[in-house]
Order: C-alpha cells, then sequence, then structure tokens
C-alpha cells in the first residue's frame, strides 16, 4: 500500500523544482494532488505527466501572494477530492541579490510577501480544512540561509525563510491538539532554476558544491524524499521541527 493512499494534497510552487518533484512523488504514493505555480503551461503538463503514471492531479495557476488564490486551493481540492490532508507549501522567490543598505523597498516587499505572507495565506485556509478532516500535515520551504548560515546579499530571503520557522512553531502548537503537524523543510543547495541564478557557471556550482559535507548539491527528488516523510505517517510525531536536509552545509567547515 503506498503510504499516502487516501490522502489529497495541495503542492505550491509545482511547475519546477522541488515543488514538481514533490506532487509526482506525494501522486505515485497514492495521493490526489493539487498543483499550484503561477505557469498554467507548465501546471498542465505536470497533471498529465501524473495521470499517465496512474495518479490524480488538479491544477490551478495564481500567485501565493494573492488571499483569493489561498482560498480557491482549498475550494478545489475540497470539491475534486473531498477535502485536505497535506499542504506543501513550496512556492518561493530568490529575489534581488545585494546589500541590505541598497536593496529597494519594492525588491523587499516582493521576497517577503511571497515567501513568507504567501505561505501563512496559504495555511489560514488549509488548516481549517485540515480540521474538518481530524487532522493532518502541514509543511513549509524554509532553508539553512537565515538558520545556520547568513549569506551576503540574501538579507530578504533570509529574513523571509527564518520567518518561516517561527510560523511553523507557533502552528504547530497552536493546532497540534487537533492532529495537525506543522513543519519547515530546510533544503541545502538544490539544482533548481532558481539556484541557477545564484550559481551561474560551473565554477560556481562547483564553490556550492564544495560547501556541502556530501560535496554534491542535492537534486529536487532528494527534497522531494523528505517532504514525503514530513506529509505521511511515519513522522506521526514529528511537529514544530525545523528539518535541515541541507547535505551538511550547515556544519561542513573543510
Amino acid at each position: 500500500m503506498n503510504i499516502l493512499s487516501n490522502k489529497v494534497a495541495i503542492v505550491t510552487g509545482a511547475s519546477a523544482g522541488i515543488g514538481y518533484a514533490s506532487a509526482r512523488l506525494f501522486a505515485r504514493e497514492g495521493a490526489s494532488v493539487v498543483v499550484g505555480a503561477r505557469r498554467q503551461q507548465e501546471l498542465e503538463a505536470l497533471v498529465r505527466e501524473i495521470e499517465a503514471e496512474g495518479g490524480q492531479a488538479v491544477a490551478l495557476a495564481g500567485d501565493v501572494r494573492d488571499e483569493d488564490y489561498a482560498r480557491a486551493l482549498v475550494d478545489m481540492a475540497t470539491r475534486a477530492f473531498g477535502g485536505l490532508d497535506i499542504a506543501f507549501n513550496n512556492a518561493g522567490v530568490l529575489g534581488a541579490m545585494g546589500p541590505a543598505s541598497d536593496m529597494s523597498r519594492d525588491d523587499w516587499d516582493e521576497v517577503l510577501t511571497t515567501n513568507l505572507t504567501g505561505a501563512w495565506l496559504g495555511a489560514k485556509y488549509q488548516l481549517p480544512a485540515m480540521v474538518a478532516r481530524g487532522g493532518g500535515s502541514l509543511l513549509f520551504t524554509s532553508s539553512f540561509v537565515g538558520h545556520t548560515a547568513g549569506m551576503p546579499g540574501m538579507a530578504a530571503y533570509a529574513a523571509s525563510k527564518a520567518g518561516l520557522v517561527g510560523l511553523t512553531q507557533v502552528l504547530a502548537v497552536e493546532h497540534g491538539a487537533q492532529g495537525i503537524r506543522v513543519n519547515a523543510l530546510l533544503p541545502g543547495g538544490t539544482d533548481t532554476d532558481a539556484a541557477r541564478t545564484f550559481a551561474d557557471s560551473p565554477e560556481a556550482m562547483d564553490m556550492v558544491r564544495g560547501l556541502h559535507a556530501l560535496k554534491r548539491i542535492a537534486s529536487p527528488e532528494d527534497i522531494a524524499q523528505s517532504a514525503l516523510y514530513l506529509a505521511s505517517d511515519a513522522a506521526s510525531f514529528t511537529t514544530g521541527s525545523a528539518m535541515l536536509v541541507d547535505g551538511g552545509v550547515s556544519v561542513n567547515r573543510m
């Protein structure tokens, strides 16, 4: 039996990278999946791939900064599949890079509103739906940046991702008695489009690999496996955690 059989999941940021890999893995493990991102064509292609593998998925394009979109994703999960058990609030942006003192207010707001406010908006509507099901698993994609390391030029990103850890802890306490587990996933360097904008040359990629104890960067599928664990009943006593899935970048000093 697949470990997410009879579960319904929402995955945001699903058009590429960690969200894409997680949506496919959740579906392979038996979940019915609502996939969200801004790019409709990519979402539709993902749904076709999931269906071709025997899974169930529906797509809704939109912007996680929009409260109506957060509500609509939950409504779609309820209409299409009968409720909601798992939500992986993974959508995020790296944002403009540079010293904090040179950053514009618009650049700051774009990152904080997408990464932190967007995740809170998702949770705002996901939590009542999970309560109605008698429990569930709520996940956020945070980062080691802002948690175990400060990276120059990434003030807004670090602040938004650190904020997700605080949000995780509070929601875990507020909703634990209702059977809802809330956890943050903290990836290290991962081979995504966003990461390639940070490390945009072979030399830069080699440098990033060397920061990790494992001397490699993750594939999106590596991170998806950890998301699957937190989403599943295998993590039944795990809540309020900031789970490092970072290849040892937080501890490496060599």
